[in-house]
């Protein structure tokens, strides 16, 4: 699998990662044991999990795996912290909360240090500079070798990164932002991703097949075995199943069709492609949906496809991300 930089950095990624949201909850270690052999067999090497995945289960099945199965140095290991099971304060990003949560984490994995730690989301409660303080002490410490942000808004984003490049002293800079990105959620081109592109910030697109609507599998129906079909995950997809996006989903099948390649194919080389992104992380409900979703490394999309899909699914952009003088 092709590697790609993440940002401005030296850190390379495969550029597919494997997701675990579900680990350790809806996927059992046998299962994940198998994602996770196939993924590193076709490449792969990002593998992105969060302390909350699965109340921490996510992270402990990863380091149960890790070295019996695959060698610790052939993974980029990436996680987050700064969620909380708080209704009243669903995100903590101080510094103290931030660095107990990854020795955590370091403890689940079983590992000293992770590749990638990320801020799950920012906190409009602590000082943005104390928040970032944090990364900086984990590299330093060598509990974190690089670090990044997750579901910051473009304004969040670019203070952020700001800071870290201008600020005196030995200062982290920002690696990657996770948001969610595909043909079905493309906000991000408003703010984020002029942001991350100007600012060497990497962007690592989660949820790349539209909650997993863009495969076509909801075209006609809700199968019985699909997130849209689950008590706990049927909200999260619902909201892609309205008659604007069944138009984008057909767009996508009528692409497959044409190129002789499946809707998932052409929706994740779609993001996968696009100029910033350096890696969506795809999650699977079992290894032959990771192989599946694999199999997009020898599809390339014509130019004339990206252009109708881009037409089909383009997210409107007026003032003021246009340029005010055309409007």
């Amino acid at each position: 699998m092709e590697q790609r930089h993440l940002g401005r950095t030296g850190l390379r990624v495969s550029r597919i990662g494997l997701g675990t949201l579900t680990w350790g909850r809806d996927t059992d270690e046998h299962d994940a044991a198998h994602q996770l052999k196939v993924f590193w067999e076709a490449g792969g090497t990002l593998v992105d999990t969060a302390d909350v995945y699965g109340g921490g289960e996510a992270e402990y099945v990863l380091g149960q795996l890790v070295e019996g199965l695959v060698p610790r140095r052939d993974l980029v290991i990436a996680t987050k912290a700064g969620s909380v099971p708080d209704p009243e304060r669903r995100f903590d990003g101080s510094r103290g909360h931030l660095l107990a949560a990854l020795d955590a984490s370091l403890q689940r994995l079983g590992t000293d240090y992770v590749d990638l730690w990320q801020v799950h989301a920012f906190d409009a409660s602590t000082p943005l500079e104390e928040t970032l303080q944090a990364l900086d002490i984990a590299v330093s410490s060598g509990r974190a070798r690089y670090a990044g942000v997750s579901n910051f808004c473009g304004w969040q984003l670019a203070k952020a990164a700001t800071w870290q490049l201008a600020a005196p002293g030995a200062r982290t800079r920002l690696a990657s932002t996770q948001m969610e990105y595909s043909l079905l959620q493309r906000g991000v081109e408003r703010e984020v991703l002029p942001a991350a592109l100007d600012l060497g910030v990497g962007l690592l697109p989660s949820s790349p097949l539209g909650r997993g609507v863009l495969t076509g599998k909801y075209r006609h129906s809700t199968p019985a075995d699909s997130r849209g079909a689950s008590e706990q995950l049927a909200p999260f997809v619902e909201p892609y199943l309205d008659e604007a996006a069944g138009r984008v989903v057909d767009a996508v099948a009528t692409a497959a069709d044409g190129l002789a390649a499946t809707p998932l194919q052409v929706a994740l080389a779609w993001v996968r492609d696009r100029p910033g992104v350096a890696a969506p992380i795809v999650g699977a409900r079992n290894a032959q949906q990771l192989t599946a979703a694999l199999s997009v490394e020898s599809l390339s999309l014509p130019d004339e496809i990206c252009r109708a899909l881009d037409d089909v699914s383009a997210p409107v952009h007026r003032y003021p991300d246009q340029d005010w003088s055309t409007l």
